[in-house]
């Protein structure tokens, strides 16, 4: 029969050096685990500034898309982005100013506004003017748990004629 012999001298350094790389271990599955937290974090964020942005253009949309040049006006509009029925959005819209005006004297025949911009005698009838608009955006939902804000302010091109100037004066 063949015995192991007995060692009485072994010190544990297997065990001491299996600890030090558990520890190791644990060490980078933890930094781990806390880098993903804060990428998840920050995406988050950014995708609900990237809906706030959207949300300000719709906003601006809705303005540019009604007749703002004649009486403009601060406003507030709720913005629903995925449709369900609830706002997840407030906007402030602040009244469009304006920045610039120029009279238009003469306009090619082939110009659709040709007709309403003609002018007898070199008088100016129409106005090539340049607005700003400036829309900030209030989440309304879970939006408001990361602090998602933003504004957007956007220029705005529009002929209109002399009645439509009057508040660009």
């Amino acid at each position: 029969m063949n015995h192991m012999p007995v060692f009485h001298h072994q010190r544990g350094v297997t065990l001491i050096v299996g600890l030090i790389m558990l520890v190791l271990i644990t060490l980078m599955v933890t930094s781990a685990f806390m880098l993903s937290n804060t990428n998840l974090k920050s995406v988050g964020n950014m995708q609900f500034r990237d809906e706030a942005i959207a949300a300000a253009n719709v906003a601006i949309e809705r303005v540019v898309s009604s007749d703002f040049t004649t009486a403009p006006a601060d406003s507030t509009q709720p913005v629903d982005l995925d449709n369900d029925g609830t706002a997840e959005y407030t906007i402030n819209v602040l009244k469009p100013a304006c920045i610039k005006s120029v009279g238009i004297t003469t306009l090619p025949a082939s110009d659709p506004d040709a007709v309403k911009c003609k002018s007898g005698g070199g008088v100016v009838l129409c106005f090539e003017t340049v607005w700003e608009i400036s829309a900030t955006v209030s989440p309304t939902n879970a939006a408001a748990a990361t602090g998602a804000a933003a504004t957007v302010k956007q220029g705005i091109s529009k002929r209109v004629n002399v009645t439509g100037a009057s508040s660009c004066a």
